[in-house]
């Protein structure tokens, strides 16, 4: 299938969509910053707290527990010394789990950091000579984390002294690299285990997306933009029964997690950042409502107007349709309020299945629409996972949840193509990067190890 541009259809689309006085009170600009790769006005000033991805999976070595990773920092040239990458020591990282519907937290894994800096006015280098190990006295800087898990009982503290991976400084520097990652990985107890430190870039996607939907003739694709760049990583991994309403997987299969960063003023910790489907902010809502999104907890999401319309009546179908002639399913578009609203359950919309929602847990009250990566815990790994996840008969792939190897880029163009409701693919509707240029490693916390070849030399 051949796709061609309708230039002056583009021009004729209206695209933007009004604000009511009543949902930009909700969603006040002063408060708050946008997440996922700088595609916010605000947050691209501000890259430490910039959370890129969010993952949630049930851990393929152990099916008995759940992983969850979130990235922040994004774009980090390997060899961007002599700084490099730290995590920011006035701000809280958190990974968010709501197990019972109501689009509140009732579970919180938060981080926060601080440094350990002995370079003084003795030398500008991050170290001074090879690190074999966390603990290595030529490693001049290191940050180490406190994790606490936060629940309406109270507050539990799981690591209280953790050492960051380093940032990969090169060769000379961390001739095994492996090793300090491997020194990073904290257990905990119950059989848990806990990660912070520095990672290849996992997400991968053909960012020229933005000229005019790769070129107007898709002769923009297979070029993955993110390619050799790294992001620091927090993730845990847990028992399942952490996770669930009750501690019972089996009558409550289902969480929501989302990831924020509250970042320290005057007025105290302001969240600046929020991320749950991949894509969410940067693709479907407009240019307005970016840097306020991030400042919503998804307990509002339901009362914004705008932010609903841009779910059941979105932007990018009609501009497929302008660029490419693919027509745009008809409105208002309750497959997608499934995907990113309320989860997928078949009293909950027009896809015919008990997937992912919360309203499929026995003990949960009402649903509260919200934005938020959905997973049920209870689909097994995948023997041969399959990039579209859902949309190829791959139960445990995104949108239920979402693996390091999801094809997330495809699957929500093809979902925002009406592939959910209608069960047939286009298949030139791909920006032709099918999977990320490291593999996915076999252990805890998965993601590929910090690329250490600079990216203009690739």
């Amino acid at each position: 299938m051949e796709l061609r541009i309708n230039r002056r259809a583009l021009i004729g689309l209206g695209v933007a969509a009004a604000l009511t006085a009543s949902s930009f009170a909700l969603l006040r600009t002063d408060a708050g910053t946008a997440s996922s790769h700088r595609e916010a006005p605000m947050i691209a000033g501000d890259p430490r707290n910039d959370n890129t991805d969010v993952y949630a999976f049930v851990s393929p070595d152990r099916a008995d527990t759940v992983t969850l990773l979130a990235n922040w920092i994004p774009f980090q040239e390997p060899n961007g010394g002599p700084n490099f990458y730290p995590f920011d020591t006035r701000s809280r990282y958190n990974i968010k789990i709501d197990n019972d519907g109501d689009a509140r937290p009732d579970i919180t894994y938060q981080w926060t950091f601080r440094d350990e800096d002995r370079r003084g006015t003795s030398t500008f280098l991050y170290n001074n000579g090879p690190v074999t190990s966390l603990d290595d006295e030529n490693l001049l800087f290191r940050q180490r984390y406190t994790l606490k898990r936060i629940t309406r009982h109270g507050v539990r503290t799981l690591v209280s002294n953790g050492v960051v991976a380093p940032s990969d400084v090169g060769p000379a520097s961390m001739p095994d690299y492996a090793t300090l990652r491997e020194q990073a990985v904290h257990g905990l107890s119950g059989g848990g285990k806990a990660f912070a430190g520095q990672a290849d870039e996992a997400f991968f996607l053909d960012l020229r997306v933005f000229d005019l939907l790769y070129g107007g003739n898709l002769s923009e694709v297979g070029q993955d933009t993110t390619k050799g760049y790294n992001v620091n990583s927090l993730a845990v991994q847990v028992p399942a029964a952490d996770l669930a309403l009750r501690g019972d997987v089996r009558r409550n299969p289902v969480i929501g997690v989302w990831s924020t960063t509250d970042k320290w003023s005057p007025r105290g910790y302001t969240q600046v950042s929020r991320l749950g489907n991949p894509l969410v902010n940067e693709v479907v809502s407009p240019a307005g409502l970016k840097d306020a999104f991030n400042a919503l907890p998804p307990a509002k999401d339901a009362d914004v107007a705008a932010l609903v319309k841009r779910v059941t009546d979105p932007e990018l179908p009609k501009l497929l349709e302008a660029v490419y002639g693919i027509k745009a399913p008809a409105t208002p578009r309750a497959d997608l309020v499934e995907i990113f609203l309320t989860g997928v359950a078949k009293g909950n919309g027009p896809i015919a299945a008990d997937l992912n929602s919360q309203t499929l847990n026995k003990d949960a009250g009402k649903l509260r629409p919200a934005e938020m990566l959905r997973l049920n815990m209870t689909v097994p790994p995948a023997k041969d996972p399959n990039r579209l996840g859902v949309l190829a008969g791959d139960l445990q792939g995104f949108p239920n949840g979402r693996r390091l190897g999801d094809d997330v880029v495809d699957i929500e163009l093809q979902a925002l193509a009406g592939a959910a409701t209608s069960g047939k693919l286009v298949a030139a509707l791909t920006d032709k990067v099918d999977h990320n240029d490291k593999p996915i490693l076999r252990s805890f916390p998965y993601i590929p190890l910090p690329s250490g070849v600079a990216v203009n030399q690739r």
